[in-house]
């Protein structure tokens, strides 16, 4: 009998230790919470992306908030205002009259064919030059509606209202290149002739043989590449990518002394003098780590 309920108690004994506990069922956000959250979430984060991605506002020249007028400027048909400075001799002397577009990170100040010429030769050959602030630069009101037209329509304006007259030259260096091809597309029978110094070439225009393109734009940096590229694909992200931290940036932007040749930087200490202007509350100068000791 001893032995019989002894066996019994074993086996309900086994029976409970070999039973699993209950396990604790962890804690779920009821299904329609989560897509709550999901959805808050979502949001929040598409806030933040729009908010990154825009510049902004401009500080308008002559505003309460922005900077004062200091340099002669005209009245476009639109009501922006154009900021301008002349060199030269008088355009009323002038054999040759040029229209000087500036490149990026410069300004109105910077018409490489006044500051690097002899003042003999523009005296002796009667050269008059005009440089101005392109829209959103330096002292000049930003275009929100600027198109590849536009710029040259402002150009064409620029001169008419200095008086200019039928014909004119016009000059663009580095990426102020690509305004002298709008220039040559929309108002040639304005000019006398176009000079493009240094420029800037889109890799994706049809008119380049497309292996010379290619392997011209394989030897860029690899930043420099994804920054043609965002600007090529998704220009609203341009702003974003040239101003986040994540990745490397353009080496122009940075001021990288990389993409400088070795006659590039013996000719950095002359200009390393120039006069600083102040551009939208910052300055436009050639960064000291650039200039050769």
């Amino acid at each position: 009998m001893a032995a019989g309920m002894s066996r019994k108690i074993s086996a309900a004994s086994a029976r409970a230790h070999t039973r699993r506990p209950k396990q604790s069922t962890p804690f779920r956000l009821p299904s329609g919470m989560f897509k709550k959250f999901l959805v808050v979430f979502f949001m929040g984060f598409m806030a933040w992306a729009y908010q990154a991605i825009q510049p902004p506002p401009p500080k308008i020249c002559g505003s309460a908030d922005g900077p004062p007028v200091t340099a002669p400027r005209i009245k476009l048909s639109d009501g922006r205002h154009l900021a301008y400075k002349e060199h030269g001799v008088p355009k009323d002397k002038a054999k040759y009259k040029i229209v000087y577009v500036h490149g990026f990170d410069t300004c109105r100040h910077d018409a490489v064919t006044d500051t690097q010429l002899s003042p003999d030769i523009i005296e002796g050959l009667g050269v008059y030059i005009v440089s101005f602030d392109r829209p959103g630069y330096g002292e000049s009101d930003p275009n929100p509606k600027r198109t590849l037209k536009s710029m040259a329509l402002d150009i064409e304006e620029l001169a008419d209202q200095l008086g200019l007259g039928s014909k004119f030259y016009v000059v663009g260096f580095s990426m102020g290149g690509q305004v002298i091809w709008t220039c040559l597309k929309y108002i040639p029978h304005r000019l006398a002739g176009a000079t493009l110094i240094a420029p800037v070439v889109n890799y994706w225009w049809p008119g380049i043989p497309a292996n010379l393109s290619k392997e011209a734009h394989d030897q860029q940096f690899p930043s420099d590449r994804w920054s043609n590229r965002v600007a090529h694909y998704i220009p609203w992200l341009t702003y974003w990518w040239n101003t986040q931290k994540w990745f490397p940036s353009c080496s122009v932007i940075v001021h990288s002394p990389a993409i400088l040749s070795r006659q590039d930087l013996e000719l950095l200490p002359r200009l390393a003098s120039r006069k600083e202007h102040e551009v939208d509350n910052h300055f436009i100068q050639i960064p000291k780590r650039l200039v050769m000791k």
